[in-house]
């Protein structure tokens, strides 16, 4: 069962379905599998809705603040990262100027400038800083890696990733093999697990879809249509259908 959420992660919950951030309805993910909602960041783009998620990435690194340590840059990964990254950064002093009134922001460019300073990073300098990347999902984990990669080739220390959702679902199986979520006798860990074991870090996110289901089923469908009795039952069926190891 979930936690009762954050205020903060309650009303960026409210901004993405008044918004239509997250919808819900029959999604053909890339996975191929067919999920019963789709969240799309690349939605956030009015500042009273970058407001709300950037307040609900701060609580969530406040909350977590003892396992991540001290923080000196948020990384915001090109391009979706960017705006999340800057804006959290402001939410973050606001929330707790004396802690974290001095963080920076950076990000990269998908291509290397030739003039001028030059370069793929763009904001603070990361080399011996402790670097927090600011991203929307991890999907199967391949940009994270990335940018894992380019904070470490500058010479900075990753002390975690914050994510806007965690769909808590297996990763999908081998090719040929069948999507049943077992690997012998181990339920397959979510892309979050894998990247979580693998790096030895942090990996958190703003809401999980028990937050979601949580969420839902408490605003009840006189409140909101959306969280209709139907919309719930979905969810949970595809929780049980796909959920993770981790």
């Amino acid at each position: 069962m979930a936690d009762a959420p954050r205020p903060s992660q309650a009303a960026f919950l409210r901004a993405c379905l008044v918004n239509e951030i997250l919808r819900f309805g029959t999604f053909q993910l890339k996975s191929g599998r067919v999920s019963p909602y789709f969240f799309n960041a690349g939605l956030v783009h009015r500042a009273d809705i970058l407001s709300s998620m950037s307040a609900a990435y701060a609580s969530t690194i406040l909350a977590s603040s003892a396992a991540l340590g001290d923080i000196d840059v948020l990384f915001g990964p090109a391009y979706k990262g960017i705006p999340l990254a800057t804006s959290t950064v402001g939410a973050l002093a606001a929330l707790a100027p004396e802690r974290f009134g001095k963080v920076s922001y950076a990000f990269n460019r998908k291509e290397a400038k030739t003039h001028g300073e030059g370069g793929t990073i763009v904001g603070a300098p990361l080399a011996g800083k402790r670097v927090l990347i600011i991203d929307d999902v991890i999907t199967a984990g391949t940009a994270i890696r990335e940018a894992v990669a380019m904070i470490a080739a500058e010479g900075g220390v990753l002390a975690g990733i914050v994510v806007a959702l965690d769909r808590q679902e297996r990763v999908g199986p081998p090719p040929g093999e069948a999507d049943d979520g077992v690997e012998g006798e181990v339920r397959r860990k979510s892309a979050i697990g894998q990247v979580r074991a693998e790096l030895g870090v942090p990996v958190l996110a703003v809401l999980t879809l028990d937050d979601i289901i949580a969420g839902l089923a408490a605003t009840g469908s006189g409140s909101d249509p959306a969280a209709s009795a139907e919309n719930v039952s979905a969810l949970e069926q595809y929780r049980r259908r796909y959920k993770a190891g981790d």
